[in-house]
């Protein structure tokens, strides 16, 4: 192909990393052109069902990789559109964290200070609120119990849900039919649309390559909107800046396809892969001995829980272990959240199966019959971002095995005895908080299936001070190619110990200025400082003082 289409910026994904960018930048003047691999889906589009072909396939990626898979967003929105919204911000000690390098992972630049007012502004755009106890769903109300019985404290997590809207159907994970969840259908992506910037859903990027003119081009494929395996186009555009925020399962791949185009990649795209520590256990609930134990009751002759698919997803985490006093690969939160039919069911162990089968079998049956009784517990620890990405797939970002949702990666993760040691601990603590007194009987979902899991994907190309050990600098560009910035998951430097989603959006926020900044001197005319997508403006002035000039 000798001709493309032009465009100053290009992003390459539409979650929180390419939303924010793309708002900015065509806010301040730039033409903006967005490629989303999934297809966009709208409130109307939220179906409240699995089967194949509804929101809940069409909107997922799903990953099985050697020893981890991943579950990420697939569509315009990316992550936020099928996320459980909750958005607390990481603890001060994150940033501190030596991992598996043995030296301070973040940037100098960066600390829990230094990105505060970035925090800010997020809060203010989607907004950020927080919940109170009278917020608290049958679930979360149930672990805030148990942990107060176990002389441990439970908190009401921050969330970017409109309390008032939400209906509790509990079917956050296939799109929010009713709006209440702040997605970033509703904020910055609307934002960056009226101010001209062109998001095309179905266009899933595969390389990158120079221009005669020192700008990029980038070539990607349109997807059939019902079977993910099929092409029905391809094409290129040329931009002076790209943006990549496909995922941190997928930038990486990216890159190193590109290097035949680029040249040579920094040693870190796609190593140091984190699955942000992350761990569940499901427990079964003794409906008699919550009611005994903890005094809870839902009254009307109901059970004093049996509410599992009540509500929607986190409401209530137990932060205790986020010390910063505490060792490293100790430290971890635990959250309740409810996890729908579908890996739940499959990868949920039995907790009195013995000796015999436990992921499957009789035992395995008659926990299933007792689903509504189910309370389930996220672990997210500090990993030692031991992943590395292979050779990538001939295209995207694994091969495709079923129609939707579903591929097979290049991901290969061999947990270490500092990341076992965490999910050890927060097992452990788990265990004893809910089977103190008979409350329930819990056990952790198998890695005998799939491997690892996670649901936030972060670090495969990094950023930090060390070139050795990071893939971009503490501006977020890719080392050795000026001109291409990564905002997602990927450039967050490790595990954060919490829901990763607000610090996602706060390295974006803060990576902008910088954009613009190289934007300029490539000769695109465009500016930094626009408002929060709603015109707000408290969190620009909070953060104009620490822009470079």
């Amino acid at each position: 192909m000798n001709s493309a289409e032009q465009t100053d910026v290009l992003v390459v994904g539409s979650g929180f990393g390419g939303a924010i960018a793309a708002y900015h930048l065509a806010a301040g003047g730039a033409s903006v052109t967005v490629l989303e691999r999934g297809p966009w889906l709208t409130a109307e589009d939220a179906e409240h069902d699995y089967k194949l072909g509804s929101s809940y396939t069409r909107g997922f990626d799903f990953t099985v990789g050697d020893g981890m898979s991943i579950l990420g967003g697939n569509c315009v929105g990316g992550g936020s559109v099928v996320y459980f919204a909750s958005m607390p911000r990481a603890p001060r000690f994150v940033f501190e964290r030596r991992g598996s390098i043995g030296r301070r992972m973040w940037p100098a630049a960066v600390s829990r200070d230094t990105l505060e007012p970035w925090y800010d502004r997020v809060a203010e755009a989607l907004p950020v609120t927080p919940q109170d106890w009278h917020d608290v769903t049958y679930a979360g109300g149930l672990w805030a119990a148990a942990c107060d019985h176990a002389g441990r404290t439970a908190n009401p997590l921050p969330v970017a849900i409109d309390t008032a809207a939400c209906v509790n159907c509990n079917w956050m994970m296939a799109g929010c039919r009713f709006d209440a969840k702040r997605s970033l259908l509703l904020n910055y992506l609307p934002a960056a649309v009226a101010h001209g910037a062109v998001i095309r859903p179905l266009h899933e990027v595969q390389a990158i390559s120079r221009t005669d003119g020192g700008g990029y081009r980038i070539r990607y494929h349109v997807i059939d909107d019902e079977d993910y395996r099929i092409t029905t186009g391809s094409g290129a555009i040329d931009a002076k800046i790209v943006v990549l925020a496909a995922g941190a399962g997928a930038t990486p791949v990216i890159l190193q396809r590109s290097e035949a185009g680029l040249g040579p990649m920094p040693h870190a795209v796609g190593r140091y892969f984190s699955g942000n520590g992350e761990r569940l256990n499901t427990a079964v609930v003794n409906e008699d001995r919550v009611a005994e134990v903890l005094g809870l009751s839902r009254g009307e002759g109901a059970p004093a829980y049996g509410a599992n698919p009540i509500g929607r997803g986190p409401t209530v985490a137990s932060w205790d272990r986020l010390d910063g006093s505490l060792p490293e690969y100790s430290r971890y939160s635990l959250e309740q959240l409810y996890f729908p039919p579908g890996l739940g069911t499959i990868l949920a162990q039995a907790p009195d199966a013995g000796d015999g089968p436990t992921w499957f079998g009789r035992d395995k049956k008659r926990m299933l019959s007792r689903w509504n009784s189910w309370l389930t517990i996220f672990t997210m620890s500090e990993d030692d971002n031991e992943g590395v990405f292979g050779p990538p797939p001939a295209t995207g970002n694994a091969m495709r095995i079923s129609q939707q949702m579903l591929g097979r990666g290049n991901l290969r993760y061999e947990p270490t005895a500092n990341t076992r040691h965490g999910w050890a601990a927060s097992d452990a603590e788990v265990k004893d908080i809910l089977e103190r007194d008979g409350i329930a009987r819990v056990r952790p979902w198998t890695n005998d299936v799939v491997g690892a899991y996670t649901v936030h994907p972060l670090a495969s190309c990094r950023m930090g001070d060390d070139p050795a050990t990071s893939a971009l600098d503490d501006r977020n560009e890719l080392r050795g190619h000026p001109g291409i910035f990564v905002t997602d998951g990927s450039a967050v430097p490790g595990a954060l110990t919490v829901n990763p989603a607000m610090t996602i959006a706060a390295v974006a926020e803060r990576a902008v200025p910088g954009i613009v900044r190289a934007a300029r001197e490539r000769g695109v005319a465009v500016r930094y400082g626009a408002p929060a997508p709603d015109g707000s403006t408290s969190g620009r002035r909070g953060v104009l003082p620490l822009i470079r000039t």
